[in-house]
């Protein structure tokens, strides 16, 4: 059965309401945006001049902080270095829940040309960066704000709990330290308060400004980095022969690894990716050097073919290398890696149709399988998680052709905000109360 088969039966098992009314925009939920929408932008503005690197949110942990004791709330802070956490107590018995934004920024230089662009600078694996809010992060921060004034707003009248994750490190901790999800979890942020379900979003330049993206199941794929160093022998350029050239044996090598993928996985069951991203070997044009270092990223959705390659990129480098009189040292820090990113099916289909009431049911749609990978599966492996996208590019423009995230000319259209604020507190609204509100 097609998957849009089965994610509409899954909906009707999960809300036999459903038949007998159209789901509707809560009318708090359409107040509660309209009074928002300028402080969120605001706030997004503010944090997109102030972007800070993983690890290294102090400002923006401290702005989010300061926010949230103003709604009335006590923020744990300092958690996983820069994360800033709170709970909003309902007034009335209730599940409870957990909605997540990341904070961090990356290590781009801005080239929007806004006049709020970012002209902040920081040191990156010891080179002189630009930062920038290239992935949207800015976005996220500033919506769940927005979603937890208008909880705050309403809590006499709330049933249950609602914990606010504000994550930093969400690009990865600079290594070798720890960061993310996965230090959050490790320091027992869901020890005390453990969430029926998580829900987060991310504004993303492939959807139109205006409508939401979700799958049940996989969504985006797990991320795993690698190393390779090749160990020649270093000669002048002019006698190759007596040495061994580890630029041609990672030539070979880097070749070879695209099989892989290519003639060695299964690709009519999932996707997969190996990518080489970085190469540095040598010094001066006539001497030939002792190794090359190369790093990479391996993407799967399988647990079994994210293992087979993980062998077959060992083996591709050691057999490869050795041919050509080099040897190789493979490393893959399977403990950094994010697992693939699994939507809960059945709290997906119960929560479609509150994606649905805020953009209208033609504006929802699911998206293809995404290579990106979040850290926001580390929550979702804990308990059932639900995961969204929102629109970012303006009408008028191509999404295929936009500036994508992590590009120094990533624009986002402010319309995302609204549409994010709109969903997420619609969706919780709709969780904590039972189902979603019929019109």
């Amino acid at each position: 059965m097609p998957r849009r088969a089965l994610l509409s039966s899954a909906l009707l098992l999960a809300l036999p309401m459903l038949a007998h009314g159209q789901t509707a925009e809560r009318p708090e939920v359409a107040a509660a945006a309209e009074r928002l929408q300028a402080q969120v932008v605001e706030w997004r503005r503010d944090f997109h001049q102030h972007p800070e690197l993983s690890n290294r949110e102090e400002r923006t942990s401290a702005e989010v902080a300061k926010r949230l004791r103003a709604m009335g709330l006590k923020p744990k802070t300092g958690i996983a270095h820069h994360g800033v956490v709170a709970i909003i107590e309902g007034g009335k018995p209730g599940p409870k829940i957990a909605l997540r934004a990341d904070m961090d920024a990356l290590p781009v230089t801005e080239q929007t040309g806004l006049p709020f662009a970012s002209k902040a600078t920081s040191t990156y694996r010891g080179q002189q960066v630009g930062v920038m809010h290239a992935c949207g992060h800015d976005a996220h921060t500033a919506t769940l704000l927005g979603v937890a004034e208008a909880l705050v707003a309403m809590r006499k009248e709330l049933p249950g709990q609602v914990m606010l994750i504000f994550q930093p490190a969400e690009e990865g901790a600079p290594p070798p330290e720890e960061g993310g999800a996965a230090l959050m979890l490790k320091e027992g942020v869901f020890a005390d308060f453990k969430p029926e379900a998580v829900f987060g979003l991310h504004v993303f330049s492939s959807v139109q400004a205006g409508k939401i993206a979700v799958r049940g199941g996989p969504l985006m794929a797990a991320s795993d980095r690698f190393g390779i160093k090749v160990i020649g022998r270093q000669t002048h350029g002019s006698a190759p022969w007596n040495g061994v050239d580890p630029i041609v044996a990672t030539a070979d090598l880097i070749g070879t690894a695209q099989t892989i993928v290519s003639r060695r996985t299964n690709l009519s069951q999932q996707p997969a990716v190996v990518t080489f991203g970085a190469i540095n070997g040598g010094i001066r044009y006539n001497i030939i050097p002792d190794e090359v270092e190369m790093v990479g990223t391996i993407r799967t959705f399988d647990e079994g073919m994210r293992q087979q390659i993980f062998a077959d990129l060992r083996n591709v480098a050691e057999h490869t290398t050795a041919a050509h009189g080099a040897t190789a040292v493979t490393e893959i820090y399977e403990d950094e890696g994010n697992p693939a990113t699994v939507n809960n099916p059945e709290l997906t289909a119960r929560m479609l149709p509150s994606l649905q009431a805020v953009v209208g049911k033609d504006n929802v749609y699911e998206p293809p399988l995404q290579m990106g990978a979040e850290d926001f599966s580390l929550f979702a492996e804990e308990v059932p998680g639900m995961f969204f996208f929102v629109g970012s590019t303006s009408e008028g423009i191509d999404p295929a052709k936009a500036p994508a995230n992590h590009s120094p000319k990533f624009l986002l259209d402010e319309k995302a905000l609204d549409v994010g604020l709109r969903a997420l507190l619609q969706v919780s609204l709709d969780y904590l109360h039972g189902a979603p509100a019929q019109g």
